[in-house]
């Protein structure tokens, strides 16, 4: 009961402070008070419009909100999101382009489960719907998924990776963002061993902690300190009376983004204060750029207990994928098993959260594949969010994950894709001017 109790309560704390800031929103707005010349109105006004709008947003899923695909045409393609296979903890959608026949370079993207859904990584989306196929794994919000689902841990979650890819078939290239890269490279190895015919052609692994001891972060520090029972204790609840999922337990989304803001309390700080005396002069928009991050930062969702438990105690305390020591259903996964899969690694020099060193450690555990089916890069200057979704990956990364992708489809040199970058290249004009690119917010 005493985690249910915690549960409700940080959501009636949410809840009174969207409540509060409704009512600050209407009293400031009062018509009455447009004849009284003082600026507190429009200031209070103005803190209950971003008091309330970041608080509400922290119980909703976000939408997609795709823009259409330009054609070679001319005209604009409609993008649509269908479910491919639905299981009770995450979906496998496709975003299907309308009157656009299916382009060969199919890739299926894995968004992190590491407490923002899935659309965090929009941006990301947007990006590759030109180019690519594309399928996404769309994890559940454990809050709404009742008891009677059973668990979800590391080894469900690595068990719905490989359905995902063998169901695709082998033409599929699998590009794993942040927490599930070290997940993704297990469950290649359970394709190679159990069904080398449906292996991805290739696995492209962005910022994620493959061996957490190879660099220290706050997360890393944080991970080694920490008991698993003090760990239990401090951040495990049971889901309220409120939603489907009323007693499973879970590492509440409230708690995690909480944690996400301490990391970083003066940016946020100074974010929230700027953007209220913006909405006081009347220079915030819509569609600013604030309200465009923080209406997805602070949309979190509930993740598992034995989801969140197993992934501290396993990848970054016992170090099983780093010292290729994992097991699914006590069958031990040999990442050596992966032989003709080609591997790429990308690291931001300034990430914070899976620091350079962590990610690349993949390349040694796949000993069995070749030297020349591994390549590896390190981003200057990006942080965390840069490396998958900010000018980085737009200008130097995304170029080169395509090219490498091109350069292992099973195409004639003919009909290739032409080469858009070296490895190692980078854009003249790729400096920091997105303060997201720093890598000073946690993703």
């Amino acid at each position: 009961m005493r985690g249910i109790v915690s549960y409700d309560a940080m959501e009636t704390i949410r809840n009174t402070n969207e409540w509060m800031g409704a009512t600050a929103k209407a009293m400031g707005s009062y018509p009455m008070f447009a004849l009284i010349p003082h600026p507190a109105f429009h200031l209070l006004s103005a803190w209950g419009r971003v008091t309330e709008r970041s608080f509400s947003r922290m119980v909703l899923k976000p939408d997609w909100e795709l823009p259409p695909i330009i054609g070679d045409d001319g005209q604009d393609h409609v993008v649509y999101v269908e479910p491919v296979m639905r299981r009770a903890f995450g979906d496998l959608i496709h975003f299907r382009v309308a009157r656009r026949e299916p382009l060969p370079r199919k890739v299926l993207l894995v968004a992190p489960m590491s407490g923002h859904y899935a659309t965090l990584m929009r941006s990301t989306v947007t990006s590759l719907l030109n180019d690519c196929e594309l399928y996404v794994t769309d994890w559940h919000n454990a809050r709404d998924i009742p008891v009677s689902e059973g668990k979800f841990d590391v080894e469900d979650y690595t068990q719905y990776l490989v359905d995902f890819i063998r169901h695709l078939g082998p033409d599929v290239n699998v590009i794993a963002v942040c927490q599930p890269a070290p997940l993704a490279l297990a469950a290649t190895a359970i394709l190679a061993e159990e069904d080398p015919k449906a292996q991805p052609r290739t696995l492209t692994l962005i910022g994620g902690p493959v061996d957490p001891d190879a660099a220290a972060t706050e997360v890393t520090d944080f991970g080694n300190r920490i008991t698993m029972g003090e760990l239990e204790h401090l951040a495990i609840q049971s889901v309220g009376f409120k939603y489907r999922g009323a007693g499973r337990m879970v590492y509440p989304g409230l708690a995690q983004l909480s944690s996400f803001i301490s990391m970083n309390m003066e940016t946020h700080s100074k974010a929230f204060i700027n953007q209220i005396f913006a909405e006081a002069r009347g220079t915030a928009t819509e569609a600013d750029k604030h309200n465009k991050f923080y209406d997805e930062y602070l949309a979190v969702m509930d993740m598992t207990a034995e989801f969140y438990l197993s992934t501290v105690e396993r990848i970054f305390k016992n170090l099983e994928i780093a010292k290729n020591q994992f097991s699914v259903e006590g069958r031990p996964v040999d990442i050596g098993k992966i032989t003709d899969v080609a591997v790429m690694t990308v690291e931001g020099a300034n990430d914070d959260i899976s620091a350079p060193g962590q990610c690349v450690a993949a390349l040694d555990l796949c000993t069995g594949v070749p030297a020349e089916k591994k390549v590896q890069h390190l981003e200057p200057g990006a942080g965390h969010y840069g490396i998958f979704a900010g000018k980085s990956w737009r200008l130097n990364i995304r170029p080169l994950v395509l090219d490498f992708i091109d350069d292992n489809a099973a195409l004639p040199d003919s009909v290739k894709p032409k080469r858009r970058r070296k490895p190692g290249g980078t854009e003249a004009d790729c400096g920091l001017s997105d303060p997201l690119e720093s890598g000073k917010m946690a993703v």
